[in-house]
């Protein structure tokens, strides 16, 4: 169980409430429709998926910049796919891209009814790496956004998740110690271990199915955290 002592609680958003492979797929499609791209929509996903986490993943290590990330990740599925675009396609449908991904907003289930539960005990905040332009609108549109107190992205902390700082400041936001505080999260070297070494509990988000690292709170579907706090 968590520390009686929690009051506030933080989460990151995108695959931890927010379903962002369903939500991009649907982006995708769109984007393929309106730039006509012969490849299948499934065939694409298949590489492209992989490929964007790890995108992500040097993202948060501070290994590859934004455009990189927005270009790299098309770039590279599409050869793996036979496929070349001229650069000013490729930046053309990541532009698209980015307008299109806040305008499916499909939520985990159980998450407007765990929210309503947790809001009447603690204060909830969002701590997220993604891109404050996109992420502030997904909130709104989302009706998520009444949930929380505070919002904190990593562009505007200048450093990702797991980076300490990110952390910090998010608390400092809120007015909440790390010590009564606990972060909800998907991924676990930038959400739980980042958490944790700031002094702040911690519940794994396991939606992926990854193998359980010991002694960590773990929950498969959003609505076993009711059951820890």
């Amino acid at each position: 169980m968590i520390k009686p002592t929690i009051t506030d609680v933080f989460f990151d958003l995108d695959h931890t409430l927010w379903d962002f492979d369903r939500n991009s797929a649907l982006a995708l499609d769109r984007v393929f429709q309106r730039f006509s791209v012969g490849v299948p929509l499934a065939s694409f996903l298949k590489v492209y998926e992989p490929i964007n986490f790890n995108y992500w993943r040097e993202f948060r290590e501070e290994r590859v910049t934004k455009t990189q990330l927005r270009r790299g990740r098309l770039i590279d599925s599409f050869s793996k796919l036979g496929v070349t675009y001229d650069m000013h396609i490729i930046d053309g449908m990541s532009e698209a891209y980015i307008e299109e991904l806040p305008n499916n907003n499909y939520l985990f289930d159980g998450t407007f009814e765990l929210l309503g539960y947790l809001k009447e005990k603690y204060t909830l905040h969002i701590i997220t790496n993604g891109f404050s332009q996109v992420q502030f609108i997904k909130l709104k549109k989302s009706k998520l956004a009444p949930f929380f107190a505070t919002i904190t992205s990593s562009e505007e902390v200048g450093v990702k998740k797991p980076n300490p700082l990110v952390f910090t400041t998010a608390l400092a936001k809120a007015k909440a110690s790390a010590q009564s505080s606990v972060m909800i999260g998907d991924t676990f070297d930038a959400d739980i271990l980042g958490a944790e070494g700031v002094g702040m509990d911690t519940i794994f988000f396991n939606y992926r199915k990854e193998i359980p690292k010991n002694g960590y709170k773990v929950v498969d579907y959003l609505l076993e955290i009711k059951d820890l706090l």
